[in-house]
């Protein structure tokens, strides 16, 4: 079992340092070199020509949607934006790269030197952007008759290729120093953020439960006080790979944090490598010793010529870049009436996002609020899952909200249609049909069990006559638990007073 270190004891003997590499899969119509379909999943090696296969005499081709899409990337993170670079050969061996290299950006990276302020609980951090690069994705490896998933175990493995290819941009931050008690925060709202920023520029779904955006957690630790901001004194790093998921990602710095504290504490030595991160149990476990820069052997790509964009073609798309995030936020706040708290509290839980897109489906700002950070933040919580990743939609969510306003379900039956929706039994108003959950606003029904009310409770009755008119909720209740929560209660008040006036 592996030997962690107490979180407090850990800050009070250790500095963290994080650095994050974000992989996010571009949503062009064809692959980064050839004219392959990009698109996500499909009938395996079905999306493959002699170019994404790496097959002898097979010429790449730059797609040049990628590359507008990267320098969009790069200004929207205030990077530099190069006006010649190239791509290069990225060499090392593994099954699911059919070239047994990669085809990536080196020393000249399309957008380089920017930075992302990133919000936690009203404190901001500034997140410095090393580099945001082109590249390829890998295939995909599928290791069958194993209990994990994984190689270890496995009586065969698998390749599909479809994904090899298909358009990638790496934005690697440089080490973020300083974040202390707040480093797991930090890497989740980091990311986040970034998520938010990809999708408002529309380069990518970057949905992380399919792999579009993907997050690598580098970590280290360094003697409390050993170097300054300026002057850090870093200590050996591991990378966590493949992280796919906000809450995964806190968890992931957490977790190494501990480990790596153990491990020095008891005077032992950091590896530097990979490790894998497991969803289920919360842990990392080791992967392979990781390789420097030289041991890749890159080399320009002499198949492909260099990007040179002209400095018109920049400027012209940095005029299609969406509005800036904080001057975004602000504005936001204004339209919407939130309080700082309110905003906050969206934010931390990654919801801006989602309420935007159904606030855009017609729901009022407070009511999306609600369900997000209610109702589905619960529902995110027992599940283990982000929110973005519940099977439910912006455009779902707003429909409820728009039952509830037309008076065909009240709130808590509302809840009611979310558990049928995230079970997978159909849209929102499907689910109010098949759970017969429509709020009963027949006068006879109503008036029946009103009646009902009113003889089982001649107490409370005689108070309403009497003008103590407060004394109808008691009345109000017993109709709703004998209608099962279904009848309009607006209409039961009404009917009550009628009866008793």
């Amino acid at each position: 079992m592996t030997s962690l270190m107490p979180f407090d004891d850990v800050l009070a003997a250790y500095d963290p340092a994080l650095g994050l590499e974000v992989h996010v899969e571009l949503n062009t119509a064809s692959k980064m070199f050839c004219g392959c379909p990009a698109v996500f999943g499909g009938e395996p090696n079905a999306g493959v020509c002699p170019t994404c296969l790496g097959l002898p005499g097979a010429m790449p081709v730059v797609n040049g949607k990628a590359v507008e899409s990267a320098i969009r990337i790069g200004l929207a993170l205030n990077c530099d934006i190069a006006e010649w670079c190239r791509f290069a050969r990225k060499n090392y061996f593994y099954p699911d790269m059919p070239k047994n290299f990669q085809t990536s950006q080196y020393d000249e990276p399309i957008a380089f030197d920017g930075y992302m302020d990133v919000d936690v609980d009203g404190e901001t951090y500034r997140v410095e952007i090393e580099r945001a690069h082109m590249e390829e994705d890998t295939g995909k490896s599928l290791h069958v008759g194993g209990a994990t998933g994984r190689i270890h175990g496995a009586d065969h493995s698998l390749v599909d290729y479809n994904r090899a290819g298909i358009p990638l941009i790496e934005i690697v931050t440089r080490p973020i120093l300083g974040a202390g008690e707040r480093a797991p925060e930090v890497a989740k709202a980091y990311v986040a953020q970034l998520r938010e920023l990809i999708v408002a520029l529309g380069v990518s779904e970057a949905r992380m439960d399919q792999g579009n955006l993907r997050a690598d957690v580098n970590l280290s630790l360094s003697p409390k006080g050993s170097g300054t901001l300026d002057s850090p004194k870093l200590g050996t790093r591991t990378e966590t790979k493949n992280v796919n998921s906000f809450r995964s990602v806190e968890r992931a710095v957490r977790f190494e944090m501990q480990r790596h504290a153990a491990i020095l504490s008891g005077g032992g030595s950091i590896l530097q490598e990979t490790r894998h991160w497991h969803e289920d149990t919360g842990i990392t476990t080791s992967g392979r010793v990781k390789s420097d820069a030289e041991d890749y052997r890159y080399f320009p790509e002499p198949d492909l010529v260099p990007v040179a964009p002209s400095r018109e073609w920049v400027e012209e798309l940095r005029g299609t870049l969406p509005e800036n995030p904080t001057v975004r936020r602000a504005r936001l706040q204004a339209e919407w009436g939130f309080s700082d708290l309110e905003m906050r509290d969206t934010i931390g839980a990654g919801a801006l996002g989602l309420v935007i897109e159904t606030i855009a489906e017609g729901a009022a700002p407070q009511a999306a609020r609600k369900w997000w950070l209610g109702e589905l933040a619960r529902r995110s919580n027992e599940d283990g899952v982000d929110l973005v990743d519940l099977p439910i939609t912006p455009a779902q969510v707003a429909r409820i909200q728009a039952l509830v306003d037309e008076k065909v379900v009240n709130d808590k039956l509302a809840r009611q249609v979310f558990e049928g929706v995230l079970a997978g039994e159909g849209t929102p108003d499907e689910v109010v049909e098949k759970r017969g959950l429509a709020v009963v606003s027949d006068d006879g029904a109503l008036g029946a069990a009103v009646d009902k009310a009113i003889a089982a409770n001649p107490d409370v009755a005689d108070k309403i006559r009497d003008g103590k008119v407060a004394a109808a909720g008691a009345l109000i209740g017993a109709v709703m638990k004998e209608m099962r929560g279904q009848a309009d209660a607006g209409r039961v008040r009404e009917l009550i007073l009628e009866k008793l006036s």
